[in-house]
């Protein structure tokens, strides 16, 4: 008996212990269904306590089940069921009926994820269970009234998954009862000691799983899971270096000047090329020249239209990294091409506009916006620019792209111009 009686306690211990140390060591995760509805039939065999000259067939088909499981991780659970087992005497045997009842909590060991079976297959799956629980027998011709006891219960189930929500069912179980008074036939008192009742099950069934998820903790595999979020992790990384925000063919993580004039040609470091360094691409210099004449000439390069369309327009910008105030070292540029624009029309003025995200408190970021812009007239100040031509606006926050958007934000922290 004590074959019996040992695996079932330590079944218990297993789950207690080893359930505690996940629970210390893992996130509970709610990617995965918890609940399961399980419901099975099958038959019996009562191995021991029968009277001489009682005896039930071979495969008694007399058996149901029905039980409610939760697991708390994908390893380990706990469930609830209800046993009924119907004993009839078999051709040969003296005649009799018996009832036999039960409910009994067991913990549930998944084997198939303790054993990594997601390795090799994703169709079978193993379950270990065990506990205790109390148990009722009666008989129509034998005892009267009925003998209840307590009883230790031991088992193993295979699962060949048929949908994410279904899975078929076999299982073999042991029950040995303490205390039984009577035999299982009902006709004589039980002489075998403490452990008197020993009663096989074999069953086959379905498996409902309940729950919103695609999967049931039964099939889930948190190792799996891990290196699926790893890689999603790896790939958005990707997906944010290859960002190109202002469009020049050069991805960001390699742009030193990710904020170049649309259209404009950059070398392999997306830096607009200028020669004379004049704050101009070199680029849209000579097209402006071409187009619009040359400096000295009436219509000089400097004081033309189109340029101020381009600052006005916000072609001409200077970023910022998240919550700062100095200009990122990459985009001092737009500060040079005001400056340059200035020096040439010594009777322009403009506006600096100070902008910042939608991340953290509005009255912040207004304050925020407004301590960029004056940081960039400080610098065309110390560059020889008198203060009474600039003027600082913050805008505060820019609500145009989507806030959720790392590589979005970086386009609205930023000052830009307008020159009048």
């Amino acid at each position: 008996m004590k074959k019996i009686v040992l695996p079932l306690a330590l079944l218990t211990f297993a789950i207690t212990s080893v359930n505690a140390q996940e629970t210390e060591n893992t996130k509970p995760t709610a990617n995965y269904d918890r609940w399961s509805i399980e419901l099975n039939g099958g038959v019996n065999k009562p191995t021991r306590a029968m009277t001489p000259g009682y005896y039930t067939s071979t495969i008694s088909p007399f058996h149901a089940d029905l039980g409610v499981r939760y697991m708390f991780n994908p390893k380990f659970g706990l469930k609830l069921d209800f046993g009924y087992d119907e004993l009839k005497d078999h051709d040969d045997s003296a005649p009799f009926k018996s009832t036999y009842l039960r409910t009994s909590l067991q913990g549930v060991v998944n084997l198939g994820r303790v054993m990594n079976f997601e390795e090799w297959t994703n169709t079978f799956g193993l379950l270990a269970h065990g506990g205790f629980g109390v148990s009722q027998l009666s008989t129509d011709n034998g005892f009267d009234g009925e003998d209840y006891m307590g009883h230790g219960i031991l088992g193993l189930t295979g699962q060949l998954r048929l949908s994410n929500s279904i899975a078929l069912t076999a299982d073999l179980t042991g029950i040995v009862n303490g205390k039984q008074n009577n035999n299982f036939d009902g006709q004589s008192r039980t002489t075998t000691g403490a452990f008197d009742g020993v009663l096989l099950n074999a069953s086959v069934g379905l498996t409902f799983y309940l729950g919103k998820h695609e999967k049931h903790a039964d099939w889930y595999s948190e190792q799996k899971s891990l290196e699926i979020e790893a890689l999603d992790k790896r790939v958005g990384d990707i997906e944010t270096m290859m960002n190109d925000s202002d469009k020049d063919g050069v991805p960001d993580y390699l742009d030193v000047e990710p904020n170049t004039i649309t259209g404009v040609a950059v070398d392999t470091k997306g830096r607009t090329i200028d020669r004379n360094n004049n704050g101009v691409p070199d680029e849209l210099e000579s097209y402006l020249e071409k187009t619009y004449g040359k400096k000295g000439e009436t219509n000089n390069m400097t004081n033309n239209q189109l340029v101020k369309d381009l600052i006005n327009g916000g072609y001409v910008t200077t970023y910022f990294d998240f919550n700062k105030t100095q200009p990122t070292n990459v985009s001092t540029q737009g500060i040079d091409f005001i400056l340059t624009y200035l020096r040439n029309n010594p009777t322009a003025s403009v506006d600096i506009y100070g902008n910042a995200d939608e991340i953290g408190a509005t009255k912040y970021n207004y304050n925020l916006a407004n301590k960029r812009a004056e940081n960039v007239k400080a610098v065309l100040v110390k560059a020889g620019i008198p203060a009474s031509r600039l003027n600082v606006v913050s805008k505060g926050e820019d609500t145009s792209v989507d806030k959720d958007s790392a590589a979005a934000r970086k386009l609205v922290r930023r000052v830009t111009f307008m020159v009048k």
